[in-house]
């Protein structure tokens, strides 16, 4: 701890400078955030409206000695170029995909494969049922179809009409 007066007051007046600085810091990083975010999302519109409010915190922090006048115009280039390779088709944004998005996606496909799965199995063995029970038939049963198969027959060839004289065979 200081123990002259000046010294004293010097440490409460960087106190409050640092407060201020890392509030208008905060500030700027979370419109930095917000630009590169429009930008990520593909929303050149909303980057473009986003910019001018960059452009004045980064100016405001320049104004207040948190940032020295050439870093915060180099940083204003690089946004401003970043935004104009976006426009151009330089640069190419690939749409982010956040944790729980990726997850919902990972547990369909697999819900989806474990469905596709199961549809096959069954079918497998419904597949595996009829040639089971078209192998249990056996040779006995088999007989009687073939008996009752002929009775039919036999019925139907006596409920034909039997023509009674000469029949002609007709040339065509």
């Amino acid at each position: 701890m200081p123990n002259i007066k000046s010294a004293k007051k010097r440490v409460l007046v960087i106190e409050k400078k640092n407060l201020r600085n890392r509030s208008l810091m905060s500030e700027l990083k979370t419109t930095v955030k917000k630009y590169h975010a429009a930008i990520d999302q593909n929303d050149v519109a909303l980057a473009e409206k986003l910019l001018p409010g960059v452009y004045a915190t980064f100016d405001s922090c320049v104004s207040k000695g948190i940032l020295h006048k050439n870093n915060a115009a180099n940083k204003k280039s690089a946004l401003a170029k970043r935004l104009s390779d976006v426009k151009s088709g330089k640069i190419t944004i690939v749409i982010k995909k956040d944790n729980k998005t990726i997850a919902a996606e990972k547990a369909k496909a697999a819900k989806d494969a474990r469905d596709k799965a199961r549809a096959e199995s069954k079918k497998l063995a419904d597949d595996k049922k009829a040639a089971a029970a078209a192998a249990a038939i056996s040779p006995a049963e088999k007989a009687k179809k073939a008996k009752l198969a002929e009775k039919e027959a036999k019925k139907v060839a006596k409920k034909a009409p039997v023509s009674k004289g000469k029949e002609v065979a007709k040339e065509v």
